[in-house]
């Protein structure tokens, strides 16, 4: 297919494949795939197997029982995956393709609900933890794909009614909801949270009526929360989410860091801290370490041996105070990722000796949600 197809012409396919074997990957990415790349749905799928095997009753987990009855009873008791569930979906996806070829990276598209809604607690959702999400994803081995709205950190809608509705799955699963005993307000609440319209309503371009988008009526309704997040004062503010990406897409794309970034081995770091998600990029010449602290609460993170911090690239708080002085060089370097510009801050080395140098902490405290993208020199 392949061949005789898009290779003639150059072309870039990419590839949505589910439940493929591991040993099946290599037909579809990599060298003589049939896709240039291919969407990583294994955090989709490993939830969904996660929460049919819960009222599976023991019996051995089959894709198929996604399609019976008993998937009724998981809409009324879904769970998203946790931190550490996360986790262990992007390592163990970056185990698998390594030595194929590349996924597309994603949290979110046309047939999910809105990622920041799906893989953060509501009571956690804000601008932080939305900005921590979007550097795990964009600065891990792979090809980074955006969908419209995840730029500014577009979240779910609340539907006031089924008649708000359009995705025909939703609709099918609001009926089985029905059917096994919920009420109409109950089913509502249970199908709301992964509806593939919440992916789908209209972008939120401004504080304007309809949130900018028309002057007519949309095919959905716009979220109530667009008076808050839009486009237009995302603009105007330098620290919101929109810039975040801008911010990070232009660290993965700088002269600099981008063979590191879009080559580099991904090496994961300290995998058995719960909800600690952190990993190495790295290849012959530099490494790069991110770490994203995936809880509200603070938690502490002891740098190796040899991780000496030369740079601190990123952070979602600010990094003049977050960064330790003592792990930085006297001459802390700060990139000023919209102009290409590097800045040095002038930052005294901490006065301590090696022996109290290694007892006192080789620390970093990690605020809730917070995510560092740190050159190790």
């Amino acid at each position: 297919m392949a061949d005789q197809t898009y290779r003639k012409y150059g072309a870039f396919p990419v590839g949505e494949v589910f439940n493929e074997k591991e040993n099946e990957l290599k037909d579809f990415i990599g060298e003589h795939g049939c896709f240039s790349t291919m969407f990583n749905f294994n955090y989709l799928i490993a939830e969904q197997k996660y929460n049919l095997e819960r009222v599976m009753d023991g019996e051995e987990f089959d894709a198929q029982c996604a399609t019976d009855a008993r998937r009724a009873k998981v809409w009324l008791d879904r769970q998203p995956l946790t931190p550490e569930q996360y986790k262990a979906c992007c390592f163990d996806s970056q185990e698998k393709v390594r030595d194929i070829g590349f996924y597309c990276n994603i949290i979110e598209n046309h047939d999910e609900p809105r990622g920041a809604s799906h893989y953060i607690p509501a009571e956690d959702c804000n601008d932080t933890s939305k900005k921590m999400l979007a550097a795990i994803q964009i600065l891990q081995r792979g090809m980074p794909f955006l969908y419209q709205g995840q730029e500014i950190g577009m979240e779910n809608i609340v539907f006031s009614s089924i008649d708000e509705v359009d995705d025909v799955g939703t609709l099918a699963e609001y009926q089985m909801a029905l059917h096994d005993g919920l009420t109409e307000e109950e089913a509502l609440r249970v199908v709301n949270p992964m509806s593939r319209d919440n992916g789908r309503t209209p972008f939120q371009w401004s504080d304007a009526p309809q949130a900018g988008f028309t002057t007519g009526t949309p095919w959905l309704r716009v979220n109530d929360n667009y008076r808050e997040i839009n486009e237009a004062a995302q603009e105007q503010d330098s620290d919101s989410v929109l810039h975040f990406y801008k911010k990070l897409l232009a660290l993965r794309k700088h002269p600099e860091y981008k063979e590191v970034f879009v080559y580099g081995d991904f090496v994961p770091r300290w995998r058995e801290q719960k909800n600690l998600l952190a990993f190495e990029r790295s290849n012959a010449d530099q490494r790069i370490l991110v770490i994203a602290n995936y809880q509200r609460e603070p938690q502490e993170v002891v740098l190796g041996e040899d991780m000496e911090v030369g740079r601190a690239l990123l952070d979602n708080y600010d990094i003049e105070k977050d960064v330790p002085k003592w792990l930085c060089s006297a001459k802390h370097d700060i990139m000023d990722l919209e102009t290409g510009f590097v800045e040095n801050a002038v930052m005294e080395a901490m006065k301590v000796g090696e022996s109290e140098r290694k007892n006192s902490s080789r620390m970093i405290l990690m605020k809730g949600y917070q995510v560092a993208v740190l050159e190790l020199a």
